[in-house]
């Protein structure tokens, strides 16, 4: 009987690494060919009768409510990752995601079955909110949890790569079923968008294997998380916003910029870059783009969290929300020169402010919460950022440019990149900081 100690790993890291790291992947894949198709497809699929930009309008704020639905996915799933752990909990995420993504590619347009498309449209969209917004924190604490202080930095990077290769892996799909079909939109508004849809259920079966084959994070196990079962008035959520309302609300709004930035390199400007309002690029010329800008998000988001390990977490995020704030006021200007070089120079920059900032996080996070309620707290931080920088800016820069030009989508994001700097600047440090288990009053060690 001992509660002091934990127990030793079960699980080798790098194995560790690999399943944080597909698992991420395939939630993203699925979470981003719809804010890919969202761009391209849905406005005339499930909007026909709206027009081209209430149409755009109406596609990007069914997108948006898969952030609406992730603080309350970070709730449902981090109460249950909190409860009986992590494992068990992102298997659930992995399901839910799966299921909604392949009935999205199943599911008939507005020509078929008329005003019930859309709206289980947004059913299921807010279904694939609800499984990220528990991925995410489970995915992260699966590798910060096994990680030694010092490399905390790198192995919470590998579930942060995740996105960096669903990116890919989504502009990668829609380039290929593109150039099948021509860039003739018949076909392809048809059935062809259908097929990254329901392909995803391919990956999830991989990732489902990967997942049962891993062990319990030795952190939760030091906290005696099953024996917990036996306390049901303790509620990981309230535990959290009554202990650490602070550092909630303020990680919140430090990852504020770090959605604004990614949403609108990946989802807004993939449709600015298509729109005849906009730049006018041939899809092939804006996928092709994506999947570059995926490859140069993904190796600075390693190269940062490295950093982060050596400089400090919150040193590098600064660094990012410092660059941000220029880039954005001279990010539309140069977009509107309508030149492929720029588009791509535009979309590639900006996702790298993004990762500079991406890689910390993923350790940054984590270390701010006490291990019984961590899932929960890192979470809703997390997702509560994904509500004000992911669901707003793309939902509203359609109507900015429409009114007062595309320079005050620049402005918006520039406020962003000052709240996430002024945010940043109020939270602590974190590296080094050490995230063993305080274990369960009466709880005994599991052997």
């Amino acid at each position: 009987m001992s509660s002091q100690s934990p127990p030793p790993m079960t699980t080798p890291l790098r194995k560790v690494a690999v399943a944080s790291c597909i698992g991420t992947t395939i939630e993203y894949y699925d979470f981003f060919i719809y804010g890919t198709a969202a761009a391209l497809v849905f406005p005339k699929v499930f909007f026909p009768a709206l027009g081209s930009t209430a149409g755009t309008v109406a596609s990007f704020a069914t997108f948006a409510v898969a952030f609406v639905a992730r603080p309350v996915g970070a709730i449902l799933f981090g109460h249950f990752g909190d409860r009986i752990g992590r494992k068990q909990t992102l298997v659930s995420t992995l399901l839910l995601m799966g299921i909604a993504t392949v009935l999205i590619g199943l599911l008939p347009g507005a020509g078929t079955i008329g005003v019930a498309a859309p709206i289980i449209l947004v059913a299921l969209r807010f279904a694939q909110g609800l499984a990220v917004g528990g991925e995410w924190a489970g995915a992260i604490l699966l590798a910060a949890e096994y990680a030694p202080a010092e490399k905390r930095g790198l192995y919470a990077v590998f579930p942060q790569l995740g996105p960096a290769i669903a990116f890919a892996l989504s502009s990668g799909t829609f380039l290929a079923t593109n150039l099948v079909m021509g860039d003739t939109d018949t076909a392809f508004l048809a059935y062809g968008w259908r097929v990254p849809f329901l392909v995803s259920i391919l990956l999830v079966g991989v990732g489902l294997y990967v997942r049962v084959s891993i062990a319990e994070t030795p952190a939760f196990v030091a906290a005696g998380g099953r024996d917990d079962l036996a306390r049901p008035k303790r509620l990981p959520f309230l535990e959290a916003v009554r202990r650490q309302p602070r550092e909630i609300m303020l990680s919140a709004g430090a990852l504020t910029m770090l959605f604004a930035f990614f949403y609108m390199g990946t989802t807004y400007l993939t449709s600015y870059g298509t729109s005849s309002s906009g730049i006018g690029l041939s899809r092939p010329v804006v996928l092709g783009i994506g999947i570059a800008a995926a490859v140069a998000f993904g190796t600075v988001t390693a190269v940062a969290g490295v950093l982060s390990d050596r400089l400090g977490r919150r040193k590098v995020m600064l660094c990012a929300s410092l660059v941000g704030v220029p880039w954005a006021l001279v990010l539309f200007p140069l977009l509107d020169t309508r030149s492929p070089i720029a588009f791509g120079v535009g979309v590639i920059v900006t996702m790298v402010i993004f990762a500079v900032a991406y890689g910390p996080a993923g350790s940054f996070l984590p270390e701010l919460f006490r291990t019984r309620y961590r899932y929960t707290g890192a979470g809703l931080g997390y997702n509560l950022a994904g509500v004000l920088g992911g669901a707003v800016p793309p939902l509203v820069a359609p109507s900015l440019t429409a009114s007062f030009g595309s320079i005050a989508v620049g402005v918006m994001l520039a406020v962003t990149a000052m709240i996430s700097l002024l945010c940043t600047w109020a939270l602590a440090e974190t590296r080094g900081r050490a995230m063993a288990a305080e274990p369960a009053a009466g709880s005994a060690a599991v052997r």
